[in-house]
């Protein structure tokens, strides 16, 4: 199997590695030079453009920033679709609109190709682990031919259903996720004023019924789990301009159906604060930060 894996950011470095560690044919693309020495540097194979990337290839992977660059790598004017067999299986692995990724997925199978949407979850450390979680829509055989890549990446690859499904998992996740956090950082906010420290508290709520992923994997108040970022000066992980992302994604898709998100719509106003005073960099779990009043 030749892979062509395109856009090589913080998490697409990780997995396109990992692909080549579990020795697949991969050849890696994306703009940012320093991103392909890196793949270079681990003995990985680069080429100089979209178009050589994909000579041969009969899976493509592409991790990209939004619903824009999927379609326009895809299926634009120099289109990658233009240059490969009809038997190549594409999997896009990125974060988008679910109506971005069903007219991919359209444009898709009117060229003849498979195609499947994998979003992932679990952030940078999960990626370079090769522990991340994958949510897939696509058909069933599109998913089966998928799973061997993913599983090279991935621990967990869950079957979401239709074409555009691992994307309504993955922003539906990411909302829970984006509220719990904010949630969780102001229980830990309040127990400390009333004089409970955070390790006691961990103690005993990671424990109890308010026991949630946001405070066992990666608690954002400093001490308990030694690997989360709120030991590391807040640094990302999974950023706030990308939880900011995500929940934007749930906003417009919560509209587009008429859903209820109050709770997905307050914490959007909340990261979109902190974001716009600055603080887009920092990592998500610095919510916190803000909750206690230092920035």
């Amino acid at each position: 199997m030749k892979i062509a894996f395109v856009g090589l950011g913080n998490m697409g470095s990780g997995m396109c590695l990992n692909l080549v560690k579990a020795g697949f044919d991969v050849t890696a693309f994306d703009l940012n030079s320093e991103a392909m020495k890196a793949i270079t540097a681990q003995r990985g194979k680069t080429a100089s453009s979209l178009h050589e990337c994909v000579t041969g290839a009969n899976t493509v992977v592409t991790m990209l920033p939004a619903g824009r660059h999927v379609l326009d790598v895809y299926f634009g004017e120099n289109g990658l679709t233009k240059q490969l067999a009809q038997s190549a299986l594409l999997i896009d692995c990125s974060t988008i609109a679910v109506d971005d990724a069903r007219r991919a997925s359209s444009l898709a199978a009117e060229g003849g190709f498979a195609m499947v949407d994998a979003p992932v979850s679990g952030g940078v450390a999960a990626a370079r682990a090769g522990s991340l979680t994958f949510m897939v829509g696509g058909a069933e055989g599109a998913f089966d031919r998928a799973r061997p890549v993913l599983e090279a990446m991935g621990q967990n690859i869950v079957y979401a259903g239709a074409s555009g499904n691992g994307q309504v998992a993955k922003i539906a996740n990411n909302m829970l996720l984006g509220v719990s956090m904010i949630a969780t950082s102001e229980a830990f906010n309040l127990a400390e004023r009333l004089g409970l420290d955070a390790q006691t508290f961990f103690d005993i709520a990671s424990t109890a019924s308010g026991q949630n992923w946001s405070m066992t994997s990666y608690c954002q108040a400093p001490g308990p789990v030694p690997t989360a970022p709120s030991n590391n000066a807040y640094k990302p992980g999974f950023a706030v301009d990308m939880m900011l992302k995500d929940l934007k994604l749930a906003s417009e898709a919560a509209t587009s159906c008429d859903a209820s998100t109050t709770l997905g719509d307050m914490a959007h106003d909340i990261y979109q604060s902190l974001s716009a005073d600055g603080f887009g960099d920092l990592d998500f779990s610095g919510i916190m930060r803000r909750i206690e009043g230092d920035i």
